[in-house]
């Protein structure tokens, strides 16, 4: 089967929870939410509008109406290389059934690790950008050590 796997919601699924919930029901597995907040409170429109909802409440919501999973990204560590919101990562993949891939500010192996200790909490990968392009992280190496591996 030609196409993408999966397709993540962002702005849409806050704006129009109704589609996200139709898109969930026609394509199931297929849909993910893509969370970002800033100090706990969801953003979105490219980060230029912080909400009044918060990013927990926003994701249980997500879930319920079958999102498959959910990105979650604390707007203030992405792309700033100081180490991944480990607190607020835990807290929201705790409340949820659904896997959650972290996102912002991973840049060592030790970031890394300290996310795979949160997979019993239901994050299961992690997005980096910005230590790959500088080279401070190694992508072999990070692989390995998120396999358990080093």
């Amino acid at each position: 089967e030609a196409g993408a796997a999966q397709v993540i919601l962002g702005t849409a699924a806050v704006r129009d929870p109704d589609l996200l919930a139709r898109l969930c029901r026609e394509h199931p597995g297929r849909i993910l939410a893509g969370i970002d907040a800033r100090d706990g409170w969801v953003a979105v429109q490219g980060w230029t509008e912080v909400t009044r909802r918060r990013a927990v409440d926003l994701a249980r919501d997500m879930e319920a109406r079958g999102a498959a999973g959910v990105i979650f990204t604390d707007i203030l560590r992405d792309g700033m290389q100081t180490g991944p919101n480990l607190e607020s990562t835990r807290e929201l993949a705790r409340a949820l059934r659904i896997p959650v891939t972290a996102s912002g500010g991973i840049s060592s192996l030790d970031d890394i690790r300290a996310l795979r200790a949160l997979e019993p909490d239901g994050v299961t990968a992690a997005i980096t950008g910005r230590a790959l392009y500088t080279g401070a992280l190694d992508l072999g190496r990070a692989l390995a050590v998120a396999r358990g591996e080093a």
